[in-house]
């Protein structure tokens, strides 16, 4: 097990398996071949034509755009609506389309964006990061190792607010303490699943604790935490998959940034640093 091997996990798909999906001029994400095929056929079919797919016709508002995605998710299957809405753009910074639900964002390969915060201690001139154990019926990665703070970005909620509701729910921080993250960063992936495609950006903060904070779960979703050495996180980054997949990323990213992992003793070192964000 490597660091390259983490990423190369991260980054598994067949991109000939895909087909473009559209908003009218914009990509919004990707449609696998026979899913395509399949809403091409529907009621209320997604037009395909050179070599891409596209959002029915006449819809002329992110609402009716939203309510399209949502009938072609049900049509196709997929598992049922969590209820929590990503935004839908032809890239970050761009206007909103629509709205996808989370459970089914690979489905039409749309980008998700996430929050992951580092959140370390400074302990005799060395600094230790916490590190959360996911709870064991989790649906994704059960009992798998994570970042302290971790969450996916909802539609209608700025980042710095999302940072903030994530701290209070996985870790107990008080929002005065969780605004003093700070960002340092994206790293991003693009992994196929068994539904589709999902392209990820994960949007990075480190975050300060003090020596004496000691982080609560409150939404049940972890299991513990524990304050880790910088060599046995390396360690373990670099020897076995304990941290959930795409998390490994993240911790590379914080371990080259503080400067313990770098290209003196990690051969591999520049061949990570272009694979933490080749998902774009």
């Amino acid at each position: 097990m490597t660091i390259l091997d983490h990423i190369a996990t991260c980054n598994r798909h067949d991109p000939s398996r895909f087909l473009p999906l559209f908003c009218a001029d914009a990509r919004i994400g990707w449609l696998r071949r026979d899913i395509a095929a399949r809403l091409a056929a529907g009621a209320e079919p997604f037009p395909l034509e050179d070599g891409r797919a596209r959002l029915p016709d006449g819809l002329a508002t992110a609402e009716q755009r939203s309510a399209a995605l949502d009938r072609a998710a049900r049509l196709c299957g997929a598992p049922p609506l969590r209820g929590e809405r990503y935004r839908v753009s032809a890239a970050w910074g761009q206007p909103d389309l629509c709205t996808v639900d989370r459970g089914v964002v690979s489905l039409f390969g749309v980008r998700a964006y996430g929050v992951h915060v580092n959140g370390f201690v400074r302990s005799g001139g060395r600094l230790k990061l916490w590190i959360a154990k996911r709870a064991t019926d989790k649906a994704v990665a059960p009992g798998k190792l994570d970042n302290l703070i971790a969450g996916g970005q909802p539609a209608g909620l700025s980042l710095a607010d999302n940072l903030v509701k994530e701290a209070a729910e996985e870790a107990d921080i008080p929002a005065a303490l969780a605004r003093t993250a700070r960002p340092v960063g994206a790293v991003s992936y693009r992994h196929e699943d068994g539904w589709g495609l999902k392209p990820d950006t994960m949007f990075c903060y480190d975050l300060e604790l003090p020596a004496d904070f000691v982080p609560r779960n409150t939404d049940g979703e972890v299991e513990s935490f524990t304050l880790m050495e910088l060599d046995e996180v390396a360690h373990r980054l670099r020897t076995t998959d304990d941290f959930k997949f795409n998390v490994n990323l993240v911790i590379a990213d914080f371990l080259i940034r503080h400067g313990v992992l770098t290209a003196d003793d990690e051969p591999d070192y520049t061949a990570i640093v272009r694979g933490l964000r080749q998902g774009e």
